[in-house]
């Protein structure tokens, strides 16, 4: 039995209520296993802290040069690559391996078998137990985004056990939609804000699409209005359980304790929870399938990944992006609050996969339009004779073998190579523009904004995020505008594409053993790009042991602590009023106070690196 744990955004307790529940099962005699498929941030081995009994580095064949005997630079292997991730420049041959997404195009379509490929390593797998509860977890090796599918799948082997607790990604991409297909149940735990019901009915829709019904879990569950109970009402959404807001859960959280081993009335709670879905887990549980959306006659824009000039230049725009390893940080919220600080600001929300800035901006839409960022492939029955090239040579596991040996595409795990167009002998396949999303240009009372909508179990998210730069920068007429970018959180290609060329990165994190794990994460792939970052502290002090780590770390790695914030309601009372904390909050308060403080110092900085 598989049952996916998932959200739509980080930080709403999916790892908490994953671990515990793992936990829970085993002590009622399950053989459990524990299957971390948030590969960009695992957090779950912090709280179950497993004894790993094997390691294993997780290879790809990549192609990396060519043999130059061989090569005639005819340039076949840049023409069909769909990724921009080679070139052919003055007779050399260059390969971008953060764009690489090892489909084997380009080996195929080499005249002269000239592409070498060599091992490549896209992360790390570990497998190990903590008492009864079997664990297995993958870590993205830095700056891969793209192969968090290729790195889930490789966890999502290990599906052995008697009950499977899957820990999925937030979101709705493709990393969560690998995680949770084929589970037998998706428990969906959301948090009664208004980041939380928007980022839930994003969730609920990439399930029904994937013809899967699923069930919610509310954490945090003090609601100070009805609007999470009223959007499952009028969906039908089953609501099996809710945990408290309760600061007692966020300090065994901070340090990497488990509620169900130290607080007796949680105990009582997750064995509730573990025997409803149990028995909902048996049954049947099905929607409509995804339907991809037409094209119509909007505006489709589509964009590429460019190798830009990062020298600066005194009249340059600043740019500073606010990023954090995990969700639920208070990223989104800080950047609200610069941009009602900020003089002449442009907004940029490229956490498309989830965004949630437009919920304290309130932007007037002034232009919109679809997102293309790939090719879908379709195959022409009347034409295909059933050879079956396509599935032998799809890297993706995307050609679906039906009765009587017909063959289908499988469009959520298509990711638009065009291999198999490539190796059709009949010219069967059709390879068509792909809409990955929707864009959309507004004004905000703070400024002009840009801002973008994923479409549901869709990649590109990266070239979706250039987009929504690349629009924001349209906007920005004044060489000394502030461009603040909200990033997503992760490590993968949309925080990738988020930072590339960035001034500054302002990384929020929090006291507790998974920010700290994840802002490391998060802090290696900024220097992996050589973006200079500073640290903010949110709930500064829910653990003052962790707090005193987090500036240890900050001292190690010479990376400065702009700023700490208190735990505080705040940040949801100010989301509750569609409002930033400075505009909420009077400026003497002490968390306006602190965020003020905290943005005086990032301008500063911004300018420093910028000029």
């Amino acid at each position: 039995m598989d049952i996916a744990i998932a959200s739509g955004k980080g930080g709403t307790g999916k790892t908490l209520i994953a671990t515990n529940l793992a936990k829970t099962f085993a002590e009622r005699g399950n053989e459990v296993h524990y299957l971390d498929c948030d590969v960009e941030e695992p957090d779950g081995h912090l709280f179950l802290k497993p004894e790993i009994i094997e390691d294993e580095e997780i290879m790809l064949k990549s192609p990396s040069s060519v043999d130059e005997d061989k090569c005639e630079k005819c340039g076949k292997c840049a023409d069909a690559c769909k990724y921009n991730a080679i070139a052919v420049v003055n007779k050399n041959v260059l390969f971008f391996p953060e764009l690489c997404h090892i489909c084997g195009a380009c080996s195929l379509v080499c005249p002269n078998d000239a592409i070498i490929e060599s091992k490549r390593k896209i992360g790390e797998l570990k497998k190990g137990h903590s008492g009864e509860v079997n664990v297995t977890y993958a870590a993205l090796e830095t700056g891969e985004g793209g192969m968090s599918p290729r790195l889930i799948q490789a966890v999502r082997k290990e599906n052995r056990g008697e009950i499977n607790m899957i820990d999925a990604p937030p979101g709705t991409a493709c990393p969560a939609v690998e995680s949770i297909s084929g589970a037998d149940l998706v428990v969906l735990v959301a948090d009664p804000t208004p980041f939380g019901v928007n980022d839930l009915k994003l969730s609920v829709d990439m399930c029904r699409g994937m013809e899967m019904e699923p069930v919610v879990i509310v954490n945090r569950a003090e609601y100070k209005d009805e609007n999470l109970k009223k959007y499952c009402e009028s969906e039908d959404l089953q609501i099996v359980g809710e945990i408290p807001d309760d600061r007692k859960v966020a300090e065994i959280y901070s340090r990497g304790g488990m509620v169900v081993e130290e607080l007796k009335k949680y105990e009582d709670i997750f064995i509730e929870l573990a025997e409803e879905l149990e028995r909902l887990s048996s049954g049947e549980r099905k929607r409509e399938p995804l339907t991809r959306k037409s094209v119509g006659s909007k505006d489709i824009r589509k964009t590429e990944f460019k190798q830009k000039d990062t020298s600066p230049s005194p009249d340059s725009k600043r740019e500073l992006v606010i990023i954090s390893g995990k969700g639920g940080t208070g990223k989104t919220s800080l950047t609200g609050s610069f941009a009602a600080l900020a003089e002449k600001p442009i907004l940029s929300d490229c956490d498309v996969d989830a965004a949630d800035l437009h919920l304290l901006t309130d932007p007037e839409v002034k232009e919109s339009g679809l997102f293309s960022g790939g090719l879908t492939a379709e195959i022409d029955q009347d034409k295909c004779t059933n050879c079956g090239l396509c599935k032998q040579q799809c890297r993706f596991d995307s050609i679906i073998l039906e009765e009587e040996r017909r063959y289908s595409i499988d469009q959520l795990k298509c990711e638009g190579c065009g291999v198999c167009s490539i190796v059709c002998p009949e010219d069967a396949v059709d390879l068509q523009g792909a809409v990955n999303g929707e864009w959309f240009i507004s004004e905000t009372r703070f400024g002009g904004m840009s801002h973008a909508k994923l479409g549901i179990a869709e990649e590109n998210s990266g070239k979706l995020v250039t987009l929504v730069r690349e629009n924001a920068e349209g906007l920005a007429s004044d060489k000394s505008a502030n461009m603040l970018i909200d990033g997503a959180p992760g490590t993968g290609c949309s925080v990738i594409a988020s930072l590339t060329d960035s001034d500054y990165a302002l990384v929020v994190t929090e006291p507790t053993v998974s920010g700290i794990y994840d802002m490391e994460r998060v802090l290696d792939v900024a220097d992996h790009f050589g973006i200079r970052s500073g640290i903010v502290i949110n709930k500064a002090d829910l653990n003052e042991e962790m707090t005193e780590k987090i500036e240890e770390i900050g001292e190690k790695r010479g990376i400065e602590i702009l700023g700490k914030i208190s735990y505080d309601t705040v940040f949801i009372d100010a989301q509750m009023q569609a409002l930033s904390v400075v505009e909420y909050e009077d400026e003497d308060d002490p968390v306006s106070l602190a965020i003020r403080e905290i943005w005086k110092k990032v301008e500063d900085r911004i300018s420093s690196t910028s000029g």
